[in-house]
């Protein structure tokens, strides 16, 4: 196969690209990524260099650039990570949201339909659901309507719609991925897990918003790609596909779990106010991919956290690195500004 990955050097587009290498070394890969503040090259350090990867420095909202490179790579399969996915971030500005999300998928759809892709994979989020309360044992499914709560979760609700759209109209085979939380190496940290892990390790304050009992469903990354793998090869053409880990989690009992592991005091946790429109509770309910394309996540939340912070611990430096904007000055040297 021959795959454009858009956002290749985010966090879970790295973990993919690193896991379809390892699984299937002699498929092509070419990695899209405009390389914003949190793309990556270092995350894909140790591949950068094998002939079956491709790196190219651009953006999905870039049409002409989408569609030269999935002809000359006759690529036939397009999984679609870039995003802006910050929450936070989308409440400060949604502009960015708006033009990566929903511009840049709606171009990237233009350039498949252009090159007859043979599979195009939408990844999104449970988010586009919007929230359940604490009391509810509700879960989302694949038909649940999208009530989107955050200008990132509405940005990516529109970027599925239009995904839709291409394969009722155009008949472009598209499908749809929503994910619940994931976790893992290489996460950005300012996201809930990676920063606790970064600030814990430096004794320094851990800001939880609220009351800290906001509820998440978490999957580690591994088992996200593993789902995603199940997708691209069994799953049907205009169908969506919920995936999750079964791991509904408190947020405050995440941060008590990760200050264990560090064996660091709870004083560490300094509660602050809580965020506007903060979701109290996600849960996804993914019996149809479990039932439809035999997948089931394998990672215990534990054994998956232990691992996480392992990894966080082992390449501390990594973390400064990206926190300091370092690499973004390299990248701004060899590749331009984004």
């Amino acid at each position: 196969m021959n795959l454009l990955i858009t956002g290749g050097c985010g966090f879970i587009g790295s973990n993919f690209i690193h896991y379809w290498l390892a699984t299937r070394p002699t498929d092509t890969v070419v990695n899209l990524d405009a390389l914003t503040y949190a793309g990556n090259l270092e995350n894909l350090k140790g591949i950068d260099n094998r002939a079956e990867y491709h790196f190219v420095k651009g953006s999905i909202c870039d049409r002409d650039l989408t569609a030269d490179l999935m002809r000359a790579h006759a690529i036939d399969t397009v999984v679609n990570f870039a995003a802006e996915s910050h929450v936070d971030r989308s409440i400060m500005d949604s502009a960015p949201f708006v033009m990566t999300n929903v511009v840049g998928t709606q171009r990237l759809l233009d350039a498949a339909l252009q090159s007859g892709v043979r599979r195009f994979i939408q990844i999104s989020t449970d988010e586009v659901y919007g929230a359940l309360s604490l009391e509810s044992a509700e879960r989302f499914g694949a038909d649940s309507p999208l009530q989107p709560n955050s200008p990132y979760a509405a940005a990516k609700a529109a970027a599925d719609l239009l995904a839709r759209s291409y394969f009722r109209t155009f008949g472009l085979p598209v499908l749809i991925t929503r994910c619940s939380n994931n976790y893992g190496p290489y996460q950005f940290p300012e996201k809930l897990i990676p920063l606790m892990i970064v600030n814990a390790m430096k004794d320094e304050p851990l800001p939880v918003y609220g009351d800290g009992q906001h509820v998440r469903d978490w999957i580690h990354v591994r088992d996200h790609c593993e789902a995603l793998d199940a997708v691209i090869h069994r799953g049907h053409p205009g169908e969506v596909y919920n995936i999750g880990g079964g791991n509904e989690r408190p947020n405050l009992e995440v941060i008590h779990m990760i200050l264990d592991l560090l064996d660091k005091p709870r004083s560490l946790i300094r509660f602050v106010k809580d965020r506007p429109g903060h979701d109290r509770r996600y849960a996804i309910d993914s019996g149809k991919i479990q039932r439809e394309l035999e997948w089931r996540p394998k990672t215990g939340f534990r054994d998956g956290l232990k691992a996480t912070v392992d990894w966080y611990r082992e390449n501390h430096g990594w973390a400064e690195r990206i926190v300091s904007g370092e690499y973004q000055d390299y990248y701004r040297r060899q590749y331009g500004n984004a």
